[in-house]
């Protein structure tokens, strides 16, 4: 069993604009990584994320580009996710960015009530006092996400990295 992503851009105006990268993500893997390609072809590397220790409490994931130099890193605060997820992105030469998620009642109950878990979630990247882009979680048979990118001069491929480890790595 995998996990699969697909990552799309769209138009202004909301309209598919074709696929941007497509990843799998193997279950029960010992050590996580995930890489993205640019189809299910899964030939050319576009970037990609690992962790740099096996247990995932608060892991560090060094998002690496197609090359394999660091672009950037995320990482899970532990004790503020207890109650409401919060991560920590960080891009060379910007302050972190802090994520956590909007709503503090839908994360309780995705926490505490199992068949809750697939309540949808609102994630929003905080860097001085301003939001640098979010992540939205939409109602549906299949797992989509809404991101918008508010800061121009963020790094696309890390919101990536970020959004797709936020489904792969969120529920653990």
């Amino acid at each position: 069993m995998v996990n699969q992503y697909e990552v799309h851009a769209v138009t202004p105006d909301g309209q598919e604009a074709g696929v941007l990268a497509f990843a799998q993500q193997k279950r029960l893997a010992f050590k996580e990584q995930v890489t993205l390609y640019t189809d299910d072809t899964k030939q050319v590397p576009v970037l990609g994320f690992k962790a740099r220790q096996v247990i995932d409490l608060g892991a560090t994931y060094d998002v690496l580009d197609a090359a394999g130099a660091s672009i950037g890193l995320f990482r899970k605060k532990f004790g503020a996710s207890l109650l409401r997820s919060t991560w920590v992105l960080e891009q060379p030469g910007w302050p972190e960015i802090v994520g956590q998620e909007r709503n503090v009642f839908v994360a309780i109950a995705r926490r505490f009530v199992d068949y809750l878990s697939w309540l949808p979630y609102h994630f929003d990247f905080v860097v001085d006092g301003r939001t640098a882009f979010s992540v939205e979680r939409k109602w549906g048979l299949r797992d989509t996400y809404r991101v918008a990118i508010h800061e121009p001069n963020l790094d696309r491929r890390l919101v990536v990295a970020m959004a797709v480890a936020l489904d792969a790595l969120q529920s653990r």
